[in-house]
């Protein structure tokens, strides 16, 4: 299966973009991207990209959303294949945050995108083009 094909994870950084009501120039990026996944039935997140994307509309973007509207967002992204993060998830991300010097949130975003089976991992929280547990990192915003 090619990174064209294959299941694609999305942080929770480039939902926040998609879904802030604030126009930005990383916000159209970030909707074209899901858009495109959509389209092509690739979208994966976890449990814990669902309950950062909640609290950062509720409460930490410019034009906060109510909670009533953020859980739409949420109902409509829990409809797409949903990682559920569990103690072997917690377990190997306290191993992989130590081996490769990453945070354990980011390490559990690495786990979480491994186990739905992503090819690539939407994130502008890690170094673009790095590999991790088999998954491509990829800056949706970086220049290329």
């Amino acid at each position: 299966m090619s990174d064209e094909t294959a299941p694609a994870f999305v942080d929770t950084n480039v939902l926040v973009y998609a879904f802030d009501k604030s126009p930005t120039p990383k916000k159209r990026i970030a909707e074209r991207l899901m858009l495109e996944l959509m389209d092509q039935d690739r979208l994966r997140v976890s449990t814990q990209v669902l309950q950062e994307l909640f609290v950062t509309l509720t409460r930490k973007v410019s034009q906060c959303c109510s909670s009533e509207e953020a859980l739409a967002v949420l109902e409509d992204l829990a409809a797409w294949p949903l990682m559920t993060v569990d103690y072997a998830a917690i377990r190997a991300a306290g191993g992989l945050a130590h081996q490769v010097k990453l945070s354990f949130w980011d390490a559990l975003v690495v786990v979480a995108a491994a186990r739905t089976g992503a090819a690539v991992l939407y994130t502008e929280d890690l170094n673009d083009g790095q590999e991790i547990l088999g998954v491509r990192i990829s800056n949706p915003f970086a220049e290329k």
